[in-house]
């Protein structure tokens, strides 16, 4: 017998989604669930490696963390990962397939995945008591509906209750809740079971005239207002969004452990992929991170980070144009720190070689570490583990790039001269006592009087976080009537709004 399940759809592609389903994850789990997540298609340029080296999104790897169980392919059977406007890489089963545009994807590859990523959700649902299954943008994304396989498609298909989320911190969420209903078919709109309020602030009780509205004009009813909290958008699937301890933009800091602050500075390369690496040292007290995109921006920074991208020859362009790699050669040539992970790592090299994500054939990097690049058709996708600084580190790698390392010394998987370094490991910072000890280094190099807290966990910060979210639902949710809606299956006999009508 297949357990039970939900869809969590959204009025907008920000409304919340990967959080809330994060939250009812880790409230089920605590309830003794035995749960899993879904999402049948993600768009995304954070992903991570599985145990078996498949790529899945993030956020669905943070929101296995939230069912304390280990991440999956099954759990996002299929990722695409922009590489412009116009084109994105298709991954399959954790896997890549090759490059496709919009109107390709949905002119019907998207339409004959359908049949895969239903048996991956089956496979789920006949392991797990509940699959709690995250949609994508908004189901009433009507131009796309044919071709759906995330939102009502799967919803259809999978016999899934729908719960509908909205932001109504970013104000219209009424019109939002019920233009969402009211644009979908008939046999759409009897899987809807009701409208879920997030980032509310304020007095509930004057929310409540409208909910009760909103019941009689659509015949649904509201499942929880989720107040407004702080610190809470881990590992969301765009944007630069809120870590661990504040935002990445404008980091609300702990007071520092020794007499300075240490400032970071993110170079926010074009395709910037899994910033997520920084999460790990906007958790240390006294650490502040920034996102920039001027050179005058690194100036007062101890370190410079050059992150991971989806288009590596792209992303040097546009340090050139800025004018930030002139500021990058400086930098390096002094001895400030500078930290390139991933296609960051790419870029400071002497040159690259690609035929393969840009087709640009032989590139000059910026030269301030002695690698080469040359770009494989195959995609490295490893879970590895070494030591660096003395320190046990952990870490995912996601790369076309293959780097041959001329000199300097040794640094995880690539090197580093000076106080240049440079890696294609993603996540090695959330070792915590590697973290501890490159920023004791960057630290010196930069005269900063810095000293990393000696009882910083990121792992358990996260897992604070994730159950920060567990709270929400369970303080803030009808959790029996969402635990009956999970566990029945898709609700019937809700009223029909025609659309454009008020009732």
């Amino acid at each position: 017998m297949s357990g039970g399940g939900l869809l969590v759809a959204g009025t907008t592609s920000d409304a919340g989604k990967s959080v809330v389903t994060a939250g009812i994850c880790r409230w089920l789990v605590r309830q003794g669930v035995k749960v899993a997540p879904f999402k049948a298609q993600n768009m995304s340029l954070n992903s991570f490696v599985t145990r078996e080296g498949a790529e899945i999104g993030r956020a669905q790897a943070m929101q296995a963390q939230a069912c304390r169980v280990e991440p999956a392919a099954l759990m996002n059977p299929v990722l695409l990962k922009p590489g412009g406007e116009q084109s994105s890489q298709v991954v399959l089963m954790g896997r890549p397939v090759g490059e496709m545009s919009a109107r390709g994807y949905h002119g019907g590859r998207q339409q004959r995945l359908l049949a895969t990523v239903l048996d991956c959700l089956e496979q789920l649902r006949g392991t797990y008591d509940a699959v709690i299954c995250e949609g994508a943008g908004s189901p009433a994304e009507i131009n796309l509906r044919r071709t759906d396989i995330v939102n009502m498609g799967i919803a259809r298909n999978a016999g899934l209750p729908v719960l509908v989320v909205g932001d109504i911190d970013r104000g219209g969420v009424f019109a939002s809740f019920f233009g969402t209903v009211a644009l979908l078919s008939r046999e759409d709109q009897e899987l809807v079971a009701g409208y879920l309020v997030n980032k509310f602030r304020g007095d509930v009780s004057l929310l409540e005239p409208g909910l009760e509205m909103l019941h009689g004009l659509t015949g649904r009813r509201t499942y929880g207002v989720l107040p407004f909290r702080h610190g809470l958008g881990i590992d969301e699937e765009d944007g630069l969004r809120v870590s661990l301890r504040g935002t990445v933009r404008e980091s609300v800091v702990a007071p520092p452990v020794g007499e300075d602050v240490l400032r970071v500075a993110v170079c926010a390369v074009p395709l910037m992929s899994n910033f997520t690496d920084v999460d790990a040292l906007a958790a240390e007290p006294g650490v502040v991170v920034r996102f920039v995109d001027r050179p005058e921006e690194l100036a007062d920074a101890d370190l410079v980070v050059v992150p991971g991208t989806r288009g590596t020859v792209r992303a040097l362009e546009w340090l050139r144009e800025r004018g930030l790699a002139d500021a990058l050669r400086r930098r390096a040539a002094e001895g400030r720190p500078v930290l390139g992970i991933c296609g960051g790592f790419q870029v400071l090299g002497e040159h690259i070689e690609d035929e393969v994500e840009s087709r640009a054939g032989h590139v000059d990097g910026l030269g301030v570490l002695p690698v080469r690049v040359r770009f494989a058709r195959e995609k490295t996708l490893t879970r590895p583990v070494g030591r660096a600084l003395g320190e046990p580190v952990e870490g995912y790698e996601i790369h076309h790039g293959v780097a041959d390392v001329l000199g300097g010394e040794p640094f995880l998987d690539g090197c580093r001269v000076g106080q240049t370094w440079g890696t294609h490991w993603h996540g090695s910072l959330e070792s915590d006592g590697f973290r501890r000890a490159f920023l004791r280094e960057v630290a010196a190099a930069a005269g900063r009087r810095f000293v990393p807290a000696p009882d910083t966990s990121f792992a358990a910060l996260r897992e604070e976080q994730l159950d920060r979210l567990g709270d929400l639902i369970e303080q803030h949710a009808d959790t029996d009537a969402l635990w009956r809606l999970i566990e029945s299956g898709a609700p019937q006999g809700l009223p029909f709004i025609p659309p454009g009508a008020p009732a």
